[in-house]
């Protein structure tokens, strides 16, 4: 008998501040004005995705101590950008980014249980944490968690805000919720956590919300990270572009759930994944050219060296040969407040490696940048797409891909009008919606079923 096929899962992530986004096309529009989201979200309703996907960002970041040229668009609160779109969405989910290690437990729970209410069950948590002091300036505790600590605090942080969701939970809270009177029940909404990160003692003033809890996102790809995910996560993120490497993480986090008393299905692996489409693929491959070196100017090539050199690197030709100089191994970091400083752990071999591919290739510095790109990409004819996007999600190399295009807020209207009908034709992607909530869209059970050993399913009959 053969195995069943899959369900793919297609998000929609909202560029804002990136190295995706291609400033300079006429058709790129403002990443503030409420619009653009409108649009955005409609597209991947219209298109039957899942979710759509804000990260988020504490403090506009700086290099070389001015302000990133990618960040002076600003960044508008997650909350808010949500929750105007709960009311002009009916089925997508809606997941925002929000840090466990600058926010408090009550407050986020609050929010998101808000949230939940407010559009009918969509709400999701991309639970991150924040590495660097850099951020922590904006907060009172501006720099005071040790970067082994993040992760003690954010699955501390979670499990308080569980406890705040499911304070609400109890059949003798609904009897009395359902008979008017409640609010004479001094258990509803009761909760008291001591632990190493909190200590607090109350009632929460937001009832069970129709999932119960927020579906739960994370995004760290260290061992802690992927720890994390498998013990506490509903879906987690990946960066791996390759069939290979995405199997390979697939099979080590799903292989991660059964010490914690979780089935493979109970968490979904999500790239995210660019994409380019054209009438052939050689025309895709001829766009794709150009799309790249739009997002990658000469100016931004060299920032991005600087992240490795930690030099200023200002003086040197993006179209010349890479630095014969070695990276700058100080305390102080040219990029303040940049992830992808966290992806270098070794500066030197990264700059050797970095190298000898410029001189095995005859690349210039924005040569390589272009090159050495790590997120997934999708280059080709509608067909040629679909078809590579379900390869990889029939390999067990991801569950689905969060997309993300380079122009906003239209880039998403191709796909969701040439790609995702060939997805439906091939009875791997959904039609219509299943359900109200997002975890019915993922095929996730409700926080109780779970409990009660309901499972979910999946995989197409």
């Amino acid at each position: 008998m053969s195995k069943p096929l899959k369900q793919i899962h297609l998000a929609a992530h909202f560029p804002g501040v990136n190295n995706t986004t291609v400033w300079s096309d006429p058709r790129a529009g403002s990443h503030i004005e409420f619009s653009s989201f409108a649009h955005f979200a409609r597209t991947a309703e219209r298109a039957k995705f899942d979710f759509l996907f804000l990260a988020e960002g504490l403090r506009l970041r700086e290099q070389g101590g001015k302000i990133y040229d990618l960040d002076v668009v600003g960044r508008p609160d997650t909350f808010t950008v949500l929750a105007a779109l709960a009311a002009v969405t009916e089925h997508l989910g809606l997941t925002g980014t929000i840090n466990s290690t600058f926010n408090e437990p009550y407050e986020v729970a609050r929010q998101f249980a808000g949230l939940d209410h407010l559009s009918g069950g969509r709400s999701a948590w991309n639970v991150v944490t924040s590495w660097d002091a850099f951020t922590g300036e904006n907060f009172r505790r501006g720099g005071f968690l040790p970067q082994e600590e993040r992760y003690s605090r954010a699955k501390e942080f979670l499990a308080t805000a569980n406890e705040l969701f499911d304070s609400w939970h109890g059949d003798e809270i609904l009897a009395d919720q359902a008979s008017g009177t409640f609010l004479r029940d001094a258990k509803a909404g009761a909760f008291v956590h001591t632990g190493q990160h909190f200590d607090i003692e109350g009632q929460f003033n937001v009832p069970r919300s129709p999932q119960g809890r927020p579906v739960i996102f994370q995004a760290g790809d260290s061992d802690e990270g992927r720890e994390f995910a498998a013990s506490d996560a509903d879906a987690i993120f990946s960066r791996y572009a390759t069939l290979k490497e995405g199997q390979a993480f697939y099979a080590d986090v799903k292989n991660r759930l059964a010490k914690y008393g979780r089935r493979p299905d109970q968490l979904l692996i999500l790239p995210a994944a660019t994409f380019v489409l054209g009438d052939t693929d050689a025309e895709a491959d001829e766009l794709a050219r150009e799309v790249r070196r739009q997002q990658v100017s000469g100016a931004t090539a060299l920032k991005h060296l600087e992240f490795v050199w930690n030099r200023d690197l200002s003086s040197y030709d993006p179209d010349g040969p890479l630095p014969d100089i070695d990276p700058d191994l100080g305390p102080h970091h040219i990029a303040r407040g940049r992830a992808q400083v966290r992806m270098y752990r070794d500066p030197l071999a990264t700059a050797r490696e970095w190298r000898e591919r410029a001189a095995a290739n005859n690349w210039s510095i924005r040569d390589l940048v272009i090159n050495t790109g790590n997120r997934q990409n999708f280059v080709g004819s509608p067909t040629t797409v679909a078809r590579t996007i379900n390869d990889f999600v029939q390999a067990d190399a991801s569950d689905g891909f969060i997309l993300v295009p380079h122009i906003t807020p239209g880039g998403l209207d191709v796909f969701a009008d040439k790609v995702v009908p060939l997805l439906q034709e091939q009875g791997v992607f959904r039609t219509e919606y299943e359900g109200p909530t997002l975890r019915d869209h993922l095929g996730l059970a409700h926080p109780d079923d779970v409990r009660s050993g309901i499972p979910s399913e999946r995989v197409a009959s």
